[in-house]
Formats: C-alpha cells, sequence, structure tokens
C-alpha cells in the first residue's frame, strides 16, 4: 500500500526568462502555489506518513527566507547588478528561473533534507502549473 500526504504553500516571488520572446521576458511577479507530495510504503507510529507541522516547518520555512518577497533570476541576468545596488532581495539560480526550475529547485531542496518527497508541482498561476517528480 502506498500513502501520501500533501502540503500546499503559497509565497510571492518575481522572475523573468533570458532569451525568450514572450511577455515573461520582463520582470514581473507571481503569487505561487506549492503543492508538495510525500509517499510512504508504511505510516509511523502515529499512523502519518510526516506531520503535516513538520514539512511546513521545513519547507515553508526555506520558502519564506529564500524565495518568498524575492526575484528569483538566473545569475547571469543583466538586472543583478542594478537589483543589487538597490539592495533588492534576489535567490540566483544556474538556470533560466521558469516555474519548472523553481519546482525542480525545491523538490531538490525538499529531498536533501530527507523528506520522502515523491512530486512538486509550482501554481505560477490559477490555471498553469509546472511539476517535478522522480
Amino acid at each position: 500500500m502506498l500513502y501520501r500526504v500533501t502540503k500546499v504553500i503559497d509565497f510571492c516571488y518575481g522572475h523573468r526568462l533570458l532569451n525568450y520572446s514572450g511577455k515573461c521576458r520582463h520582470l514581473h511577479g507571481h503569487n505561487g502555489r506549492l503543492e508538495i507530495d510525500l509517499d510512504s510504503n508504511a505510516l509511523d507510529e502515529l499512523g502519518m506518513v510526516m506531520d503535516f507541522g513538520d514539512v511546513k516547518a521545513v519547507v515553508k520555512r526555506w520558502i519564506d527566507e529564500n524565495l518568498d518577497h524575492r526575484m528569483i533570476l538566473h545569475r547571469d541576468d543583466p538586472a543583478v547588478e542594478f537589483l543589487k545596488q538597490q539592495n533588492e532581495p534576489m535567490f540566483l539560480i544556474d538556470t533560466n528561473p521558469t516555474a519548472e526550475s523553481i519546482a525542480a529547485l525545491i523538490f531538490n531542496f525538499a529531498t536533501d533534507q530527507g523528506l520522502p518527497v515523491s512530486e512538486v508541482r509550482l501554481w505560477e498561476t490559477a490555471s498553469s502549473y509546472a511539476s517535478c517528480r522522480e
């Protein structure tokens, strides 16, 4: 039997896509919604895959400290230097900051923390999400 729990975490972020011809080439923001699924073949002594509060303590805290209300940008983005001069909070990554890349970033962080993550979905808008799974 496989058990699954899902924690939903809302956060705000900005980004832009380099070498992109659509409107996402401009700096803009999103009210993102993260859904993180954790799977297990067995329940713990309390009958849980994992306590929702523990997921929140690990994942939401990291998002709040690193991604929430920050510009998530490719480290080679020409806007980085100006935003640094303005003391704007940023999180720099080595890839274009697509919804797919951000979902993978969160997936990798959570799995590195030992969470039994099976999938991460990042809703960029109410009708569009990207996912990353094992």
